[in-house]
């Protein structure tokens, strides 16, 4: 709490990395409901701009790396739940 977090995300892929690979990342809370995309990569980042992460999530990734990683600024216990991320990499997903 009042730290920052990283969400680590890390990928292969067979296809060459190009400006058509997109990175997304959605939560759930802990209580259930409805998913929400709280972050979207393609050649550049697209942190949210509505919802509770507003302001708070930045990118860390590289995608010639292998890695989507995200950081969360200021986390509280309310923004427990499930964080997924999701890389595709056409034709590759």
């Amino acid at each position: 709490i009042g730290e920052q977090v990283l969400l680590q995300c890390s990928f292969k892929s067979t296809a060459p990395i190009t400006e058509k690979l997109i990175v997304d990342w959605t939560y759930r809370p802990l209580t259930g409901g409805q998913m929400e995309t709280i972050f979207h990569y393609q050649s550049v980042p697209y942190p949210t701009t509505m919802g509770k992460f507003k302001d708070r999530v930045s990118w860390v990734g590289n995608v010639a790396r292998g890695d989507a990683s995200i950081a969360i600024q200021n986390p509280v216990m309310s923004d427990n739940g499930t964080f997924i991320c999701s890389v595709k990499n056409p034709p590759d997903v």
